[in-house]
């Protein structure tokens, strides 16, 4: 390790004094990357317990839905307003305890009764998420610089990639090992041990930071946000399960007024010089910008893949959690290994790997197209491992990369503010993921079967990772 990386052992304390910025160590990265994966796998970990659950605490398909979207919902909502927290008060602060209930609202939701106090304490689950995700990218921009900050976004977007796949496949493992009988409780009982290696690592190895210049709370554009999210985000994940009551109408209905009601509430704040929630001069930075345009399509199709395979896979394959689980191997195996090679490929061809990596998992998504089509209801990890592979590999040189992208112009003072809108954005696609081809996949089984349903889902992907690659040649040539 070199001469200018704190030492793994050191505490915040033995970083340098206030005349230098503080330094991010390897085991103070390794801690936030930790709580970085957290968030991520819990919104995938439940996929394949949703069954179990249902069975369990005599749940409808509607209360299933909001034990997801409430989740989703709430850590979407309050992500921006976490970031914000983090440099008014000190991001390390807000980590920890961010991180502290997490560990107590994923210890609710293994311990719940009923249906309903789990929908609650996912939601609280996902309010506490919200809190500590925004200042991992905030203390990466502002405890890194140069290469190492590249490594380090690097390893935060590899991390967020396999987190996602890895939630899936663990849950599958861990509802179908039903360890001390605790079946699907154990898919939240089993952050409690993390939470508690990352609260000691973060005491010992997290930097202090802040932004220079903090600024208070922007009340207005906080509630504005809010309310554009719920109005979009809510009816879009119950409306189907729901039976597409007269609220899920007025609330879409209600969306556009409030999402031009929080841009007009923003531009007013900026020209008055007051500091807004989102600040618009962020959108004039085109790597932002462009960058965010790509993200979403990226993960609506991403988060909706995932849902849908756990859901064919379970109830017309007839695999169990654990094969379910299971056949995803190959995605992250080939996640992973791709994503190590992705700084090198970006030093050398710049940003055209995004483009290159969205036709790589364009052919993956057609061979599991194929795969499904042939050979339905056998599908196994041996049947879709060609297709998940290479669908893996293009992944891998799109989200790392995309994340590095978005946030290589944002000053270190508003790394909070700037962590949040992308984090937000990703979460919101995320949501509306499941909630857009979720909903397509199931309305289409009625009439279509499991199989043709699936194989159309795949090809309207298919059709949302073609716009990301339109969209990725308008990125910058070089990151920053």
């Amino acid at each position: 390790m070199t001469k200018t990386l704190a030492s793994p052992t050191s505490a915040p304390s033995a970083a340098p004094g206030p005349t230098s910025p503080p330094v991010l160590g390897g085991l103070g990265l390794f801690t936030v990357l930790l709580g970085a994966a957290l968030p991520l796998i819990d919104f995938f970990i439940v996929n394949v317990a949703l069954p179990t659950i249902g069975e369990d605490l005599h749940a409808g398909e509607a209360v299933l839905e909001l034990v997801v979207a409430g989740y989703g919902v709430a850590y979407a909502v309050l992500l921006v307003l976490g970031g914000r927290l983090g440099d008014l008060f000190g991001r390390r602060r807000l980590f920890l305890g961010g991180l502290a209930a997490f560990g107590l609202t994923s210890l609710a939701c293994g311990l719940a009764p009923d249906a309903w106090t789990l929908v609650a304490a996912r939601a609280a689950q996902g309010a506490a998420a919200a809190a500590m995700l925004p200042q991992v990218l905030a203390t990466i921009q502002a405890g890194t610089a140069g290469a190492r900050r590249a490594r380090a976004m690097g390893l935060y977007g590899a991390t967020a990639g396999l987190s996602m796949v890895a939630g899936q496949i663990l849950g599958g493992v861990l509802v179908a090992a039903d360890i001390a009988g605790s079946g699907w409780r154990a898919v939240f009982l089993v952050n409690v041990p993390a939470v508690l290696l990352g609260l000691v690592l973060a005491v010992r190895a997290v930097p202090d930071t802040r932004s220079p210049r903090p600024e208070p709370v922007d009340g207005p554009g906080t509630v504005l946000l809010a309310a554009s999210l719920l109005t979009l985000l809510v009816p879009l994940t119950e409306g189907r399960a729901a039976g597409w009551p007269l609220w899920t109408w007025v609330a879409l209905a209600a969306f556009p007024f409030a999402a031009w009601g929080f841009y007009r509430v923003e531009r007013g704040a900026d020209r008055a010089g007051r500091t807004p929630l989102v600040p618009p001069s962020l959108f004039a930075l085109p790597s932002l910008r462009r960058g965010l345009l790509v993200l979403v399509p990226f993960s609506v199709g991403f988060s909706g893949f995932m849902f849908v395979l756990a859901v064919a896979l379970q109830q017309g394959a007839r695999l169990g959690p654990v094969e379910a689980g299971l056949a995803l191997v190959p995605l992250a195996a080939s996640f992973f290994l791709v994503s190590l090679c992705g700084p090198r490929l970006v030093t050398r061809f710049g940003t055209r790997v995004v483009p290159a990596g969205g036709l790589l998992q364009a052919a993956g998504l057609l061979l599991l197209a194929l795969a499904a089509r042939r050979s339905w209801p056998d599908l196994d990890l041996v049947t879709l491992a060609p297709g998940a592979a290479v669908a893996g590999a293009g992944q891998a040189l799109q989200m790392p990369i995309l994340m590095r992208t978005i946030l290589s112009e944002v000053p270190a003072a508003r790394a909070g503010v700037g962590g949040g809108v992308m984090i937000t954005t990703q979460q919101s696609a995320l949501a509306l993921g499941v909630a857009t081809l979720g909903s397509l996949f199931l309305a289409l089984v009625p009439g279509l079967g499991m199989r043709d349903a699936l194989v159309t889902t795949l090809l309207t992907q298919l059709a949302l990772v073609l716009l990301t690659v339109a969209l990725s040649l308008r990125l910058p040539r070089r990151i920053g």
